[in-house]
């Protein structure tokens, strides 16, 4: 049984399935009616007008209704899209056990305890016919599916069958007016529109249920005598079949599956059973704890049934519904009604294959759960549940398919699950033991392993690799190396979904969709409500999923949104362009065609295609708040904007983007204070004085208006602000415009006025008006304040304004892609240089490389201008825009507004800093550091190096980023101005295309460095050498050359450098470990094995021969001796002295002491441990300097360059730009 949806709730006496909404109705003891979502597991509404239990509900087919009756001996017929009863049909005068529509005609049947069986009709609400005739309680009643008839089960111990064909003939031509009467009559007196056919006698006690078989003439009943019961009906007789017998206590409700050949019963025995009905015997057994069951429903066209009980209810279904199935390539093999079929998805063509065997219904679940294929051999694995999980293999003959008739015994064996690991193997899963067992073709086993996890699945994951699932998490393991390649913690994954290239993998759980890379490694996580059911990923890396009703998308970011909607699920098998193969639970083959425009558009977002970008909003009809909204998240306002009509949100976006003329045409539209005061705002924060005035003229905010006034020197207007508050009765802002103006006079009068005689008096004395001031002395007689002594006034007014009205100057600059091209949407198409702009500016406003430095406060030095260019371009493109637009004091639109669409003068939006310019389009990480951002260059040297300790590399960061940049003093006032240096500029370059950064380390140096390494070595100064020999290995990561061939230059320099390191570190150790000789032999041994030049190797090998000649080592020290002398040494005294060793140990061959060295035999050095590592041992090396290192140092720092990690992955050396073209 799979359980689908389960409640807890009073017991459950009535259930019934809504025909289409995944909704059902659940009618309880309590006298409340609840209304589930199965599919969401909601409850969505409840209803509570009867009196005491609930026994009998059931939905219409297609009307919004439902009907309900109940203990208190009513039948409601209710709206439930009104949420409330219609009306109540009174009647019977006991108990009603049971209700149900008729499936054509507007009737009602319902059984009652009064031991009889009524009809209604529903339109006109009124009882069309009572059936009596049982002598107990009826249990239930019900429409024959199809034909003219009620089946009714009675606690009298019969099932009875009754016609109601003349009911029905009389409904579907009411007879005439004389034949009323008589009619009228039969209805008084007991007519005979529902006679009984049969009564079925055979229960030794009451009968609860009987039901008809939705196509068959067959009756099903169950009764309190443990039995259930198969009666077969012909025009004239019914008789009994047979009796299964199983259940412990009453059958309480028993019905024939809709598409399968099986009785589902229940009973109060707190078990539900399945029989076969050809062999008539028990197939399974579902058993609860502690709850009898009572009822049974199944839905009217899905696969789905339910059952109530003392606690609740569950919907379930017998069977998996999922299709087996296996893609590759063009072609889809999958299971159907006992054969493997094949489709092609090119043709659409589908053929039979061969027959594979489905064995008898013992129990339920037993066909192919998964499939598995191998195109080079053309064999398949079926897997199913048979026997605890077992597999079956068919090789299938070429010329086999299409004909479907060569049935072919199949290679069986047990597992949990079998998959094909490689052309002619395939991994079995043993639980039990948690191993796995790869066998080939024969069904033979050629290797056994144990699985790293717990695994109860395993699925394939690239040649030779499986991906192993346990309860909470997945893991990539190598068959091979047994090793494990990735691991991730993850809800229970249900199915693997592997993209194209091998390169992504989606992992399904039931609520959510985990995107990883093929190492495992974590991309994004989507969480649905719904169940999710299939997927498969498109060509452009977009993962496309279902879930139990929507089509859905995922893109790499973790984006999601809905395709489309579904009426009944479906199992996605491959996606091809705009069209979604899949196979429904029918195992039919679809091809449904969608509508890709939405994802693509997010997708070339995601991807900054923005022509593809531009072309899609040209043609397409995208618009909608959700994609309004995605834009907006995005960062793309401008483009948001472009789709919208409403007035509200086209100002917001406005707003955003900056784009002041479309504001003002919205606020316009608005006319509410609130957005008039934001524009205000944006508008001076562009420096654009007219609007912010008109901004505020149309709020009356004086004060704001007379402060704008001061900072832009408009003294004239400032005098008008004065004679308004002076009207308005202002006296603060009389005040406060005097003071703005500087107007001392004024300020006495409005002091004198105001009746601060004290203060007018000191404000007089101090500004020398003296005999303004002898006045106001006169009028306080003994009040006169007493001025400070000493003290020397200064005076008080605003200083002047360094820029006097006007706007501030704007930037000439180039169209944004968006602003020509959409335009023109609406209108004809756009002209054709149109397009040529756009594939020159695919970038989105980038152009604007300026930054507003006069707007700056004094200590915000973190957004002075990092830009090199800002002086040249305003040189070059003819100087500012320097108009002042003059508006009029009242309120008129100002004329900026007017030339909205038609011009290119747009207030300048900060540039994009050069360092970001520099990041964007860098792989390399010297450019990264040489704009700042360090992060991004340590991640992408962790990429590309696996480097970890940064330490070493820390002052040539700063170096990279100071050197890349200029410092220019311009005021004593104004901070300092940082100007980006580029690499390869001229006098010719276009100040709008911005060069690399110039880097302060070159090929060069390094050359220079590796020479004066080689000549310390040479003069044995080690200390000195080592520290230059380093310096160059920490520097090569932060090299940047032009040309492959230099690249694979800078690739030989590591390897060069990399020995005389490990060498020179060895020779440094060994003469510190002056107390151990034969430790001392053997450093001085495999220094003679590192990669010198011939130089230093004479040098090595002659340390190597004096150090064992005096530990008396004489055979090593003569191996010495002759290679030594095989380099034809320059210097006579070094042959003469190798000769003399080779003579002394002719006569004497032996070796006093044994060495950990092995000259006949290949090995390196391992550069932690200075043993050897033969060649054929295992060893791990550093990603960065290659150096090889014992197994056990693996996930240390490399002791050698000191930067990387052993073993770990990393992509390689990126130093020039020619590798990533």
């Amino acid at each position: 049984m799979l359980t689908k949806f389960e409640t807890k709730s009073n017991r459950v006496k009535g259930l019934s399935f809504h025909s289409k909404r995944p909704w059902i109705l659940a009618s309880l003891h309590s006298g409340v009616i609840q209304l589930w979502d199965y599919r969401m597991g909601t409850l969505i509404d409840r209803f509570d007008e009867h009196d005491g239990p609930v026994r009998g509900v059931h939905f219409h087919k297609s009307q919004p209704l439902f009907v309900s009756g109940g203990d208190d001996y009513k039948i409601k017929v209710w709206n439930y899209k009104m949420h409330r009863c219609l009306f109540t049909l009174l009647g019977h005068l006991d108990y009603i056990r049971t209700v149900q529509f008729h499936h054509e005609y507007p009737w009602i049947v319902s059984a009652s305890d009064d031991q009889t069986i009524r009809i209604w009709n529903w339109q006109s609400r009124t009882c069309i016919s009572v059936l009596t005739g049982h002598n107990h309680y009826v249990m239930c009643a019900s429409f024959h599916p199809k034909e003219d008839l009620v089946v009714s089960a009675s606690l009298d111990q019969t099932v009875r069958v009754w016609d109601i064909g003349a009911l029905r003939k009389k409904t579907v031509s009411p007879a005439d007016d004389i034949l009323r009467l008589s009619q009228m009559n039969a209805d008084l007196f007991g007519g005979v529109d529902a006679v009984v056919k049969y009564v079925l006698e055979g229960h030794d006690r009451g009968v609860n249920w009987a039901a008809f078989h939705p196509t068959l003439p067959l009756i099903v009943s169950g009764a309190d005598d443990r039995q259930v019961k198969l009666w077969r009906m012909n025009d004239t007789k019914a008789w009994e079949v047979d009796t299964l017998r199983g259940h412990m206590n009453n059958v309480s409700c028993v019905m024939f599956h809709a598409k399968q050949d099986i009785i589902v019963s229940n009973s109060e025995d707190k078990s539900i059973r399945v029989w076969d009905v050809t062999k008539r015997t028990g197939v399974q057994t579902f058993r609860r704890e502690h709850d009898r069951f009572w009822i049974l429903a199944s839905h009217p066209e899905m696969n789905l049934l339910a059952a109530g009980h003392d606690s609740g209810m569950i919907v379930f279904k017998l069977e998996r519904e999922r299709p087996a199935f296996a893609v590759s390539g063009d072609s889809l093999f999958y299971a159907k009604d006992r054969f493997l079929r094949f489709y092609e998805f090119s043709t659409q063509r589908d053929t039979q294959g061969i027959p594979i065997r489905r064995p008898g219904t013992t129990t339920l679940n037993q066909g192919p759960r998964t499939l598995s294929y191998s195109p080079t051999e053309n064999a398949v694995l079926v897997c199913s549940d048979v026997d605890g999980g077992s597999y079956e293999l068919y090789v299938i003959p070429k010329d086999s398919i299409g004909r479907g008739d060569s049935a072919q015994e199949a290679k069986r064996g047990s597992g949990g699950s079998a998959v094909f690991v490689a052309r002619n193997r395939f991994a079995v899963l043993d639980k039990s033991n948690n191993q796995v067992l790869v066998k080939n073709l024969k069904n033979e086993i050629v290797k056994k392993g144990s699985l790293p996890i717990a695994a109860d699945a395993i699925f394939y994951a690239g040649t030779g690799n499986l991906l192993c699932r346990a309860e909470d998490r997945v893991v990539i393991f190598d068959l091979q190396q047994r090793i494990i390649l990735g691991d991730l913690q993850t809800p229970f994954v249900k199915y693997i979904v592997w993209s194209n290239d091998m390169e992504s993998v989606a992992l399904l759980s039931k609520h959510a969709i985990i995107i990883a890379n093929k190492k495992l490694i974590h991309q994004c996580t989507l969480h649905e409500t719904i169940r999710v059911k299939s997927g498969a990923w498109d060509d452009n890396g977009v993962f496309i999923y279902t879930t139990l009703n929507h089509i859905k998308y995922c893109l790499p970011n973790g984006d999601s949104g809905i395709i489309r909607t579904l009426d009944v699920p479906i199992y996605i098998t491959k996606v091809s362009g705009n069209t979604i193969f899949c196979l429904d639970r029918d195992g039919k083959n679809r091809a449904i065609v969608i509508d890709a425009t939405e994802y693509i558009f997010k997708l070339s977002l995601l991807k900054k295609k923005y022509d593809h970008v531009m072309s899609m909003i040209r043609n397409s009809q995208l618009c909608g708040q959700a994609m309004i909204a995605y834009l907006q998240q995005k960062g793309f306002p401008e483009v948001a904007l472009h789709f919208v009509k409403d007035e509200r949100t086209r100002f917001n976006l406005a707003l955003e983007s900056g784009n002041i003329q479309i504001a003002v045409a919205s606020a316009k539209e608005i006319d509410e204070k609130d957005h008039w005061y934001r524009l205000g705002v944006e508008a001076l924060r562009q420096g654009n004085a007219g609007i912010v005035e008109y901004a505020y003229q149309r709020t009356k905010n004086f004060e704001r208006l007379s402060f704008l006034y001061l900072v832009t020197g408009n003294m004239e207007k400032l005098s008008k602000m004065l004679k308004i508050a002076e009207v308005k009765n202002d006296v603060m802002g009389q005040f406060h415009n005097a003071l703005y103006l500087g107007d001392v006079q004024e300020r006495v009068k409005i002091l004198e006025n105001a009746g601060h005689l004290p203060l007018a008096y000191i404000t007089a004395k101090v500004h020398g008006l003296n005999d303004i001031s002898e006045r106001l002395a006169a009028d306080l007689g003994d009040n006169v304040p007493s001025l400070p002594e000493g003290k020397v006034p200064s005076f008080l007014k605003p200083p002047p304004p360094i820029m006097c009205g006007g706007d501030w100057p704007l930037l000439r600059v180039m169209r944004g892609v968006f602003e020509g091209g959409l335009d023109n949407i609406g209108g004809r198409g756009a002209p054709e240089e149109d397009e040529d702009e756009d594939a020159a500016n695919a970038d989105w406003g980038e152009e604007l490389n300026m930054a507003d430095v006069d707007g700056l406060q004094n200590g915000d030095v973190g957004t002075v201008l990092e830009d090199g260019e800002a002086p040249e371009e305003n040189d070059e493109e003819g100087g500012w825009d320097l108009e002042d637009l003059e508006l009029p004091a009242e309120p008129d639109t100002p004329r900026a507004s007017v030339n909205a669409r038609s011009s290119v003068f747009i207030a300048p939006t900060p540039g994009m800093p050069v360092s970001q310019i520099w990041t964007q389009r860098s792989s390399l990480a010297a450019e990264h550091a040489a704009a700042g951002n360090f992060d991004t260059a340590m991640r992408l040297l962790s990429r590309q190096l696996g480097i970890r300790n940064f330490s070493p590399l820390r002052s040539m960061f700063l170096d990279l980023h100071t050197g890349s940049h200029t410092y220019l003093r311009a005021l004593s006032t104004t901070p300092i101005i940082s100007l980006a240096v580029e690499r390869g500029w001229n006098e010719s370059s276009s100040p709008n295309v911005r060069g690399p950064p110039a880097l302060v380390f070159n090929f060069s140096q390094l050359e220079e460095k590796l020479k004066a390494g080689y000549k310390a070595t040479t003069g044995g100064k080690f200390t000195e050498a080592l520290r230059l020999f380093l310096s160059i290995l920490y520097t090569i990561p932060l090299i940047v050359v032009e040309s492959r061939r230099e690249v694979d230059e800078v690739k030989e320099l590591i390897i060069i450098v990399k020995e005389y390191v490990l060498g020179l570190k060895m020779e440094l150790n060994r003469k510190e470990t002056r107390n151990n000789p034969v430790r001392q032999q053997e450093l001085a041994a495999y220094f003679t094995h590192c990669n010198l030049q011939m130089p230093h190797l004479r040098l090595a090998l002659q340390n190597a021969m004096t150090v064992c000649y005096k530990a008396k080592n004489l055979s090593t020290a003569a191996n010495f001796a002759r290679r030594l002398l095989e380099t034809n040494p320059t210097n006579e005294n070094q042959a003469k002295m190798a000769r003399q060793v080779i003579l002394a140990a002719d006569k004497n061959m032996t070796d006093a002491s044994q060495l950990n060295y092995d000259f006949r035999n290949p090995f390196v050095v391992c550069g932690a441990t200075y043993v050897p590592i033969y060649r054929g041992q295992k060893d791990v090396s550093c990603p960065y300097c290659s150096s090889r290192f014992v197994p056990s140092q693996e996930g240390q720092l490399c002791s050698v360059c000191d930067l990387a990690v052993i073993g770990s992955d990393a992509s390689g050396l990126i130093c020039s730009p020619s590798q990533i073209r």
